[in-house]
């Protein structure tokens, strides 16, 4: 009787304060005090709903998709480009580089020792005085230049130098491009970065083969020194006894020398965390033509990197009959070959060679002295100014450049032609 006569002596007060708490709510709406009835209703929808299945109001399917955050914006991929040349090669360069320009990217200029001094001043006078790439900043020359021979490991010495140099420049990029001066675009920035907008980014576009066939006993054993690494005037390679044999430690790999690279695997040969990039930097310091066989070799002995491996360059060359050593120079009679390869780039021209106006003209849209347009260009005259530069506006080029990138990616997707 005790606990009954207090649970009702505390019921009068419980209902007192109740009636309290209710004005005194209702007096603050009324005095602005809780700005909006939204406010209220967020601290009552902490507590649970007492409403019947009839008093609910309806819930349609769409507002359930609402409630899941939209899908991932792709981000525009970029490159990190090395464009080089040696003596003569100024104008060339200059043309490749702005007909391969986009303020997403990075760029490293290099003329090589054999370069006249006025040569390699005037490449640095013209992007200093460039508003663009002043503005930007995306343009860098490389003013200590080296010596390359193309025969010897110099030339992988220079790339690999580039290679640092964009790494230290900028940490956004995602794909390196080597390309030289008598490299020439077949399609626009704008297509390229559409195309490789939504790949993998650990890919790595490389021609590789271990079917060595001639090149055994012509490169892989003999032993040669490259006069480019100590002299400041450039010699052809020279051959020393004795010959060697094949490496046991590792296979052998060879193929093109223009590669698309993932950011990833140029860190890689750059760090060289395992050593393998340096001990295959050691055992091609004497191998004859080790730009065609360095980055594939590295590659396809480091499982981890040999299932990225795409084996193909993404150039057009038209070589000569076997043993294909040199690629023959382009005319406009080989523009049809160019443009149903489907490649990226091609090579190689000669210095304003009719095909590249052409080229120009139907590929790139581009005037002979501008830049290749792209969804970026603002200002007047056209493209003087960098508008939205992750606004792309690809053209029939990223069709063609998908069709054979979508293909290679299958192929390497099931492992075909993968390090073989």
């Amino acid at each position: 009787m005790g606990s009954v006569h207090m649970e009702k002596k505390w019921l009068f007060p419980l209902a007192i304060s109740s009636v309290v708490a209710i004005v005194v709510l209702a007096t603050t709406l009324n005095m602005g005090l809780v700005s909006t009835l939204p406010s209220i209703n967020t601290i009552l929808s902490i507590f649970p709903s007492r409403l019947t299945s009839n008093e609910t109001s309806p819930v349609f399917a769409e507002s359930k998709l609402n409630q899941y955050p939209p899908p991932p914006t792709i981000v525009t991929p970029r490159f990190a480009y090395l464009i080089s040349g040696s003596k003569g090669d100024l104008e060339k360069l200059w043309r490749t580089l702005k007909a391969s320009y986009h303020p997403l990217n990075q760029y490293v200029l290099h003329l090589d020792l054999e370069a006249p001094a006025d040569e390699r001043l005037q490449l640095a006078s013209r992007v200093q005085n460039e508003t663009l790439f002043a503005e930007i900043g995306n343009v860098h020359v490389v003013t200590k230049a080296n010596m390359v021979t193309y025969r010897g490991p110099t030339m992988v010495a220079n790339t690999l130098h580039a290679c640092a140099i964009l790494l230290k420049r900028s940490k956004d990029w995602d794909w390196f491009i080597n390309l030289s001066a008598s490299d020439y675009p077949l399609v626009t920035q704008d297509d390229l970065l559409s195309t490789f907008s939504n790949l993998d980014r650990n890919l790595n576009f490389i021609e590789h083969t271990s079917q060595l066939g001639w090149k055994e006993d012509k490169r892989a054993m003999p032993l040669i020194i490259d006069p480019g690494l100590y002299l400041s005037t450039k010699k052809d390679i020279f051959w020393v006894a004795p010959r060697r044999a094949l490496p046991s430690a590792f296979k052998l790999f060879t193929g093109s020398a223009w590669m698309v690279l993932s950011r990833s695997f140029v860190e890689y040969c750059i760090w060289g965390w395992d050593n393998l990039p340096r001990t295959l930097l050691m055992y091609y310091t004497n191998f004859v033509s080790s730009p065609e066989g360095y980055f594939q070799t590295v590659i396809c002995n480091e499982p981890e990197y040999a299932k990225t491996a795409v084996n193909h360059d993404l150039h057009y060359i038209a070589w000569d009959m076997p043993p294909k050593q040199h690629p023959h120079t382009l005319t406009i009679n080989d523009t049809t070959k160019m443009i149903t390869s489907n490649a990226a780039f091609a090579r190689k021209f000669k210095q304003d060679d009719i095909a590249l106006d052409k080229i120009d003209k139907d590929l790139l849209n581009r005037n002979k002295e501008g830049f290749t347009p792209g969804g970026w260009c603002a200002g007047s005259p056209k493209c003087s100014k960098v508008g939205n530069p992750n606004k792309l506006k690809p053209g029939p080029g990223a069709q063609r450049l998908h069709q054979l990138v979508s293909k290679l990616v299958l192929a390497a997707k099931y492992g075909q032609n993968q390090c073989t």
